[in-house]
């Protein structure tokens, strides 16, 4: 008798769909996202086709910066409902044959929290603020931060205290905002309490988590200077060693547990060999991909960003992942209709123009590229809609905290998170429940009804029904396949690769139309397909095809 292989970690090849609470679906009309809006629309989500849904930050917080400043994490913010409704959910989820990820916020919590307020509390030298990383000022009077450290949202790493009697006091770092005070994972307070919170959750049956950050949890000793010219992959606060001791205890708890529970790292490095340290076996099953994220629509730097990605994942192991747009990204429809097609954390060019119409031809075709990769694919919501960049939100409506830090250069992440147009109404497109008291959030466009799931659903030819088709195809035909893939083309305008099975993806970067090859059978396609001659085909500039090949004979 023949012995079936073994089954596949569902890990390795998920379709795993990020929810941003907030902007998802509000169940009770108060114009925020929120779990009654989510367990509504958990149908939807299931026939979509996706295997295993990502939650943002649901955990109690003054929404600083959206929930990633946590005050409890054993509990939910009551804006999204509260932590029996969050139970309930993870067991209807599972009904549906849906995974559940939590959003985990190691590297810093909430000024709010019970911690840093008891260290505000307690005065210098005390116990409560060696949790927190509080040091004097440089400077005659410490008057001047203890280093030179910049935030990621703009302006110094460090806030100086007042205490309790008026005088000047320390400064705290906080590499996010002032109201995301890091933690000191130096400290044995710190690893016993995420050590439990990763108990807590999953006892009540999460699938796994993604870890927030998940690269800056260490410093090196003493939080020396950046300095001037600072080597990228050399930076005193991110990528210390000594973060990968602690990805290795959680993996002990975590294997304790049944279900193929799963850890997930956001880790935003500059080199992929940096990445795969966080992917050994001990450590973390798997992280995202930002390299693909950032990459211009362009041939060349495509196939050169998926071979590297193989070669850094292959020797520790781990599955390659694929994502195109998140919460903190310029979404992808609009990215692809600039004149610069790459993503740049550091520049996102927000206000640049954008032809939306060409920006979602190409996120059709590179929405079938990913899906045809091998690995794991991340799909931010709405991007099966292929929504749209918000571009101008009034600046009294702007909540991103990186726009005040910035002083008002950098408009932030709100474009990519307007609340999501379901019914093809005026808006809010049924986005919150009726009667409801309060407007989304953020506002929506005037013109999205379109793009709503209403007008989308089992529409021939609309991108969410394209959605449908491909996650189905690729559940059945690619989820089991090996983690490989082979180089086909040789015009460098054209990305082609096959896998097992037969199976060819092409992608027509080109400006001209090039022939189907010989000898296959369309799958599916992204775009219309050109007529060649009286029995021919040829795929247009900006589509992607999946091709099934015919063996000679059959």
């Amino acid at each position: 008798m023949t012995q079936r292989a073994p089954r596949t970690p569902w890990w390795r090849h998920a379709a795993i769909y990020q929810v941003y609470l907030r902007s998802f679906a509000d169940g009770n009309g108060d114009g925020v996202g929120d779990l009654a809006g989510v367990r509504a629309r958990l149908p939807y989500l299931r026939d979509l086709g996706v295997d295993a849904l990502w939650f943002t930050p649901w955990y109690v917080s003054p929404m600083a910066d959206g929930g990633y400043d946590v005050a409890d994490y054993r509990d939910i913010d009551p804006v999204f409902g509260t932590l029996t409704e969050a139970e309930a959910f993870i067991d209807e989820a599972h009904a549906h044959g849906l995974k559940v990820i939590v959003d985990l916020v190691p590297n810093h919590s909430s000024d709010q929290h019970p911690w840093f307020r008891a260290a505000l509390a307690a005065g210098g030298g005390s116990p409560e603020r060696e949790r927190f990383w509080f040091l004097p000022g440089r400077g005659e009077l410490g008057e001047l931060p203890p280093n030179d450290w910049q935030s990621y949202f703009g302006g110094s790493a460090w806030t100086r205290i007042t205490e309790a009697d008026g005088t000047p006091g320390p400064w705290y770092l906080h590499m996010f905002a002032p109201q995301q005070p890091d933690l000191n994972w130096e400290h044995p307070d710190v690893r016993a309490e995420f050590e439990d919170i990763l108990h807590f959750w999953l006892r009540r049956g999460v699938d796994g988590f993604r870890i927030d950050v998940a690269h800056g949890l260490a410093k090196k000793p003493g939080l020396p200077d950046t300095g001037t010219d600072p080597d990228p992959t050399d930076l005193p606060y991110q990528d210390v060693d000594d973060v990968h001791d602690i990805y290795r205890s959680w993996r002990k708890i975590l294997d304790t547990y049944d279900g193929e529970r799963v850890f997930v790292g956001e880790v935003w490095l500059p080199a992929p060999e940096q990445l795969a340290r966080y992917l050994r076996p001990d450590e973390l099953h798997s992280a995202f991909n930002f390299d693909y994220l950032c990459c211009p629509w362009d041939a060349r730097e495509l196939r050169g960003v998926i071979d590297a990605t193989l070669a850094a994942h292959q020797p520790v192991g781990a599955p390659p992942t694929w994502v195109l747009s998140n919460h903190d990204t310029i979404r992808h429809v609009t990215r692809y209709g600039r004149e610069n097609t790459a993503f740049d954390m550091g520049d996102k060019r927000l206000l640049d123009p954008s032809d939306t119409e060409l920006g979602r031809r190409r996120a059709r075709a590179a929405a079938l590229l990913s899906l045809a990769l091998p690995g794991a694919v991340y799909i931010y919501q709405g991007d099966e809609l292929a929504l749209p960049e918000v571009q101008h939100i009034p600046d009294d409506l702007i909540q991103d905290p990186t726009f005040v830090r910035s002083g008002g250069t950098d408009r932030g992440r709100d474009g990519c998170r307007v609340p999501l147009p379901w019914t093809e109404g005026p808006a809010p497109y049924g986005f919150s429940a009726q009667p409801a008291t309060a407007a989304p959030w953020l506002p929506q466009p005037t013109d999205w009804a379109p793009l709503s799931v209403a007008a989308q659903a089992g529409a021939p030819g609309s991108v969410l029904t394209l959605y449908h088709a491909a996650l189905a195809l690729r559940r059945s035909r690619l989820a089991e396949l090996p983690e490989t893939l082979a180089w086909t083309a040789e015009d460098d305008d054209v990305v082609c690769f096959d896998r097992a099975g037969g199976f060819r993806c092409l992608v027509n970067l080109s400006p001209t139309p090039v022939p189907l090859p010989e000898g296959s059978e369309v799958l599916l396609a992204s775009g219309p397909l050109k007529t060649r001659g009286a029995h021919g085909f040829s795929v247009p500039a900006d589509t992607c095809v999946w091709l099934q090949t015919v063996r000679s004979g059959t």
